[in-house]
């Protein structure tokens, strides 16, 4: 379970032929998606529309903020330590899995919807810790303006890909897109400093988990100790895009959609090799697209054979994520 296989390519696929709406074109994307999601669960995509230069700018305004005294940092982290809106440190992805390892190696700045949906949920009280107002630190004074630009090109972006799921799933293009109007999406910004000392026994940037969503979107720079992906042999598999690549992974609520016929795929960041350790300062900014509280997460009807049954029952993707969040 703990074995990382030789290199297996996380398939790249550029997708502005769709976004394009040249015929042929379209066909092939939704095609290659289809069978990446299958397979996979994972694809690299180019085409995307995100500006690289737009990443570059979040990534060093965010590494301005991840540089300030620890105790600074503290003052945005939320009243409810579950609450992913501000600063984080400490928490332990391989719980969602029942595992009992240290804490993961990394800190986190988390904003949510820019959008006030509140008022449409007033009457669910669970759902109101999805959306609590963003919490913005005063250092960097850009933080907000760019993590604001950042959000809406990474919102636009995912419904071009619930698009593209959806041709692929043979339903109507626009039918993922009621769901997510009024979206719980969150956008951290993960920070993995260079270790000063030696990871305890199971301890990693990230420990072994699935997304808990709909769909992930991930920008990465590169360095030491990274992204690995459990393959269908049972290995791990390093990840490495290309610059102009943006990841892609499936989260549960795809799989539950999907009665697991797409993939959502066990992942994990793990630990820089020892003697490259102080050159391995790691960035990653992650958009995951957490569907609209009440929208049922039941099987899309093509997933479903002749006298099949679905294998989960319906749940609202509120519920789905407070289960997910409260055990991790």
């Amino acid at each position: 379970m703990n074995k990382v296989g030789a290199m297996v390519s996380v398939p790249a696929i550029d997708i502005s032929p769709f976004l394009a709406s040249d015929p042929a074109g379209r066909k092939r994307v939704v095609a290659d998606v289809k069978r990446a999601c299958e397979e996979i669960g994972f694809v690299l995509i180019a085409g995307h529309g995100i500006e690289r230069g737009l990443l570059d700018t979040a990534f060093a305004t965010a590494l301005e903020f991840f540089s300030l005294p620890f105790e600074e940092k503290l003052r945005y982290k939320p009243g409810d330590g579950g609450t992913p809106r501000g600063f984080s440190h400490a928490r332990k992805l391989a719980k969602t899995l029942g595992l009992d390892t240290p804490p993961d190696l990394r800190e986190q700045f988390y904003i949510g919807p820019l959008d006030d949906f509140g008022p449409r949920y007033r009457h669910i009280p669970q759902a109101g810790k999805f959306y609590i107002p963003n919490i913005w630190p005063e250092r960097p004074a850009t933080y907000k303006p760019v993590m604001t630009e950042l959000y809406r090109g990474f919102e636009r972006l995912s419904r071009d890909l619930l698009r593209i799921f959806a041709a692929a799933l043979e339903v109507p293009e626009e039918y993922f897109l009621s769901k997510v109007d009024a979206h719980f999406a969150t956008c951290p910004v993960n920070y993995y400093p260079p270790p000063e000392v030696p990871p305890e026994p199971g301890q990693l940037r990230a420990g072994a988990h699935t997304d808990f969503g709909a769909l992930t979107i991930l920008a990465m720079n590169d360095a030491p100790g990274g992204l690995q992906v459990m393959m269908r042999d049972e290995q791990w598999h390093d990840v490495k895009p290309a610059r102009e690549h943006l990841v892609i992974n499936l989260g549960d609520m795809m799989g539950r959609w999907t009665n697991d016929r797409w993939r959502s795929t066990l992942h994990r960041v793990v630990n820089p090799p020892w003697e490259v350790a102080r050159n391995s300062l790691r960035q990653t900014i992650a958009f995951f697209l957490h569907p609209n509280y009440d929208a049922m997460i039941e099987c899309v009807p093509s997933c479903l054979a002749p006298g099949e049954a679905p294998k989960y029952p319906p749940i609202m993707a509120g519920e789905h994520m407070r289960w997910k969040l409260e055990n991790r």
